[in-house]
């Protein structure tokens, strides 16, 4: 039962209390209780570790829409705190954040968050996009000049109310930048005890494999998920040769695989779903088929189309680790429920089968948003 149905079963066991002895009432919600505690309210037990040591929950949580929603609305700040100490109250020890989210503003909201239990998670963050220090204004491309790099970190350690960075990524690869020039200062910076561990973003492979000889990589994060499965392709395997963790973001399709959205929905101005061709009027109707074959495996296994969605890259690597955002108390309690669900070795095999058949139409980002990935960091010229 997923927590839609829940609602509606709850809604019917209301309207029928006139007719029902209030005993009968009584069990009927109890056991609609028990279960809502059995799939949802159940800590996470389960840890995974992203490259040679940094151990983390296996499940995540995203902070990206804290100050601003996809729908462009502002969530409320003392609830986003509940969510954040609620998820490690829940066992979630991973918190995901960047510099380029509000800009700024998600980092203060997770650094006041955390702050009770600060040494008792693993906080990453992102720099690299050309942001102004002071005012906090975009300008425009990339900026991985090692200066800026250190200029940002200081920045991130008085948002985020903490002494050390425990895994700074590379937001996206810089081509003005050789990778062996940003891994110095990354170097400089642990020697300061400023940063514990680094990662790169949406990086070109042989990036990946430069900046791992000179410095080990703890993490990879890209977008994956059942609507988009590009990393397979090599990332996945460079990270398994290299041993390096993978960090999915937008586990769950930006929404589109937790079942909310359908062939009828259409985008508020600025959502950034509206420009992703993946959800055109003309593409939607299709890519549905993914969320029915969700839909079908969740009612045989009890669970939502969301759970299923992260329990499926759950079972990819034990190194995978999803970082599901949320501004809401049900759903982050929803998607940790996913550590519960499990796939033999046949049923994952039969889901993998129909998986397969099902085509996903159009794009997954903008052109202009996509050439920021994939990219190969410029050779460093010999001296």
């Amino acid at each position: 039962m997923n927590r839609r149905n829940l609602l509606k079963t709850a809604g019917l066991v209301l309207a029928g209390s006139a007719i029902l002895p209030f005993d009968s009432l009584a069990k009927t919600i109890k056991s609609e209780e028990d279960h809502l505690k059995n799939d949802y309210l159940q800590p996470l037990s389960n840890k995974r570790k992203l490259g040679a040591s940094l151990e983390v929950s296996s499940i995540g949580l995203g902070v990206q829409n804290m100050s601003r929603t996809y729908q462009t609305t502002i969530p409320s700040r003392p609830e986003m705190f509940n969510i954040i100490r609620t998820a490690f109250d829940k066992g979630v020890t991973l918190f995901d954040t960047a510099e380029a989210y509000g800009p700024f503003e998600v980092e203060r909201i997770l650094g006041e968050g955390v702050a009770p239990f600060r040494d008792k998670i693993v906080i990453e963050t992102k720099f690299g996009w050309n942001i102004d220090q002071e005012t906090g204004k975009r300008l425009p491309g990339l900026n991985s000049r090692p200066e800026h790099i250190k200029m940002v970190v200081e920045g991130m350690l008085k948002r985020l109310r903490t002494d050390r960075i425990d895994l700074l990524y590379q937001h996206r690869v810089d081509p003005q930048v050789p990778i062996e020039d940003v891994v110095g200062a990354i170097q400089d910076l642990i020697k300061e005890g400023k940063i514990l561990h680094y990662g790169l973003s949406e990086p070109g492979s042989q990036t990946v494999r430069r900046a791992h000889k000179i410095h080990p990589i703890a993490a990879i994060q890209n977008e994956y998920s059942l609507l988009w499965r590009g990393p397979e392709k090599e990332i996945i395997p460079l990270c398994e040769e290299l041993d390096i963790g993978f960090v999915p973001w937008s586990p769950l399709g930006v929404g589109f695989l937790t079942g909310a959205i359908d062939a009828d929905t259409r985008f508020a101005q600025g959502d950034i779903r509206g420009n992703e061709s993946r959800f055109s009027p003309e593409n939607m109707p299709r890519n549905l088929i993914l969320v029915d074959l969700l839909k079908n495996w969740g009612a045989q296994k009890q669970a939502t189309p969301a759970q299923i969605s992260l329990a499926w890259l759950l079972a990819q690597k034990p190194w995978i680790v999803p970082i599901p955002g949320t501004t809401q108390m049900a759903h982050m309690l929803e998607n940790i429920g996913a550590e519960n669900i499990k796939f033999t070795t046949a049923e994952l095999k039969e889901f993998n089968k129909q998986l397969d058949a099902i085509q996903i139409l159009g794009e997954r980002l903008p052109a202009f948003v996509q050439a920021f990935s994939d990219v190969e960091a410029p050779l460093k010229k010999k001296q």
